[in-house]
């Protein structure tokens, strides 16, 4: 479903996400620039088009008057120094153009329920493979999870074994040992911050906050 990066009303300009709502019926409004005494009006034909659009569920973000309504889920950036503890490193395998589609249903799968982890379409396949930075985990043959990094940023990582999560990170940590490394995770991931805290991840900034407008 195509997004609409600028989406006018008489009231100001917002833009709308919408290529969630065949996934998860989920349509996210970041407020641009609004009028003054313009936000109600603003707000409501935003809603109205992402629900004629077939969200269900629509998150807002970008105004301060965003804060009447129930808080969904913040987003914070974690910073920490990649290491390595090499009893858990496995081994790695590079995304290719025959396993792409693979990874990508992986990814999709596993981040279903994740706040703040947007679904990943065909038509990403071709930066996925661009970045270089996706790869399977994997240990005797068995796959543990998947990662995607972009230099020393945490694009994502998820584990499909349960209690496989440290060794697939220490594995992907491998790759930039030593450097600072960078991630983004919603307030909500409980089980995700547990993680890059114990691996030494402090959060050092909160991005943004989105809210529950329907």
């Amino acid at each position: 479903m195509r997004d609409f990066p600028v989406f006018a009303t008489d009231f100001g300009v917002a833009s709308l996400v919408l290529k969630e709502i065949p996934y998860r019926e989920e349509a996210y409004i970041t407020m641009q620039d609004v009028q003054p005494d313009g936000f109600d009006e603003h707000l409501k034909e935003c809603v109205s088009f992402c629900r004629m659009a077939g969200a269900e569920k629509i998150y807002a973000k970008g105004h301060g008057q965003l804060e009447q309504y129930p808080l969904h889920t913040a987003v914070y950036e974690m910073r920490g120094t990649a290491w390595v503890d090499r009893e858990k490193l496995v081994c790695l395998f590079p995304v290719t153009e025959e396993t792409v589609r693979q990874w990508r249903s992986i990814y999709n799968e596993r981040m279903r329920n994740v706040d703040n982890a947007g679904t990943l379409e065909a038509r990403d396949e071709k930066r996925i493979l661009e970045s270089g930075g996706a790869y399977f985990v994997h240990n005797n043959g068995e796959l543990l999870g998947i990662g995607w990094l972009e230099d020393t940023k945490l694009l994502a990582v998820a584990s499909v074994q349960k209690g496989a999560g440290e060794r697939v990170m220490h594995t992907l940590m491998s790759l930039v040992e030593g450097a600072d490394m960078t991630l983004e995770v919603a307030s909500t991931n409980d089980r995700a911050i547990r993680l890059y805290e114990k691996l030494g991840f402090l959060k050092t900034a909160e991005i943004s906050r989105w809210y529950c407008v329907r």
